[in-house]
């Protein structure tokens, strides 16, 4: 994710016209409640329908473009990532979510979308206000458990409260040096990795009791990353032992995972000590054998933006995407504000589904957990 600038002044209005937009997403349907606790997948979709189910897009400025609403319309999107160039103000993205809601009314596949933003809090708030402590302040603060999660409760009922339904956050990150690639926006609740764990698991908690579910990130971890080291602008290893990457990297994760996180978000580093030839999200050993095995992990993985300088310029968008979702990747996250990128990953994906490059088998697995998630949002 890009880094944003100073964050916007906190609007202390009340919110016009997003009663309708918070209304549909507030409570399941009980048929959406009955398809969460099954993860049945809607029938009779296509495949492209079906491929749309395990995409994100992004758009640019501020209002929807008329593609992209056709896209929701046709049961080709599974949500919208926001970004600070959507955001003018509460009310402004309201009425872009209550758009994009009346939308989804009509798509064959009856489903909350997925409507997420990175609101970490401190430096990067894609929306103005909670929270507003980022992650090194709360570590640093006199009672860290008490303030993560005053800020996991305030960071959904702000998101809530617009009509958004995911944070890609909080970080688990355990950083290494002051000044280095996570902690230089304080992105990091410490130096410790019980002490991040718990205050994750903490924000985490606190966050989904308000219906907002929170994505732990950037896993196996991006603590070790210098200051020059990131995935966003080019290539990332990341050498440490197999020992401290599972004593200090993931370690975090375990408490995250028992505190119900429904998502994890995996990085683009290179980790040899677990797979030296592949970049964590396009690793089924990092995915399927550290993350789900190992960890125990059940619910919806979600790639970091697909068109990271990570990955080099050798794949395009579409077999960035296959590789990624053979690996084991559920969502992919399209995040270059272009439609057309959401419209060639699915593009590719139905492809690769006709073709078998992908299995059957294990896309619907991917689409029943998305199912599960989006069924269950609150």
């Amino acid at each position: 994710m890009d880094i944003p600038g100073t964050p916007l002044a906190r609007r202390r209005t009340v919110l016009a016209g997003a009663g309708a937009a918070v209304a549909s997403l507030a409570v399941g349907t009980p048929a959406q409640e009955a398809t969460a606790a099954a993860g049945a997948i809607p029938k009779g979709l296509t495949n492209r329908q079906f491929a749309g189910q395990r995409v994100i897009y992004s758009y640019p400025g501020h209002t929807p473009p008329a593609d992209l609403l056709k896209k929701i319309s046709a049961g080709e999107a599974a949500g919208v990532i926001f970004f600070g160039e959507n955001i003018t103000s509460e009310k402004q993205i309201a009425s872009v979510i209550k758009q994009l809601v009346k939308a989804n009314a009509t798509s064959p596949v009856q489903l909350p979308l997925l409507l997420m933003t990175d609101q970490e809090g401190g430096q990067l708030r894609r929306l103005p206000g909670a929270p507003v402590l980022s992650e090194k302040q709360i570590g640093n603060s006199a009672h860290p458990l008490a303030t993560a999660k005053s800020a996991g409760t305030s960071a959904g009922k702000n998101l809530a409260g617009v009509g958004m339904n995911v944070n890609l956050a909080p970080v688990l990150d355990v950083y290494r040096k002051a000044g280095d690639f996570i902690d230089r926006h304080q992105r990091s609740y410490g130096t410790h990795a019980a002490q991040v764990g718990a205050l994750g698991a903490a924000f985490t908690t606190a966050q989904q009791h308000t219906g907002v579910a929170a994505t732990a990130k950037h896993f196996p971890g991006l603590g070790a990353a210098t200051a020059n080291q990131n995935t966003d602008a080019g290539p990332v290893k990341l050498s440490q032992s197999l020992t401290v990457l599972r004593t200090v990297d993931e370690a975090p994760y375990k408490q995250a995972i028992a505190a119900g996180v429904k998502l994890v978000m995996v990085s683009w580093a290179v980790y040899p000590a677990l797979d030296a030839h592949h970049p964590a999200g396009l690793s089924a050993t990092v995915i399927q054998n550290e993350l789900r095995t190992r960890l125990g992990f059940k619910g919806v993985t979600v790639t970091d933006a697909l068109e990271a300088g990570a990955l080099g310029h050798s794949y395009s968008t579409g077999r960035r995407a296959v590789l990624a979702a053979g690996a084991g990747m559920d969502l992919l996250l399209c995040s270059a504000r272009k439609v057309s990128q959401g419209e060639a990953t699915v593009t590719a994906l139905t492809n690769a589904l006709h073709d078998g490059t992908l299995g059957s088998t294990s896309f619907r697995a991917a689409v029943s957990r998305l199912t599960t998630l989006r069924a269950g949002l609150r």
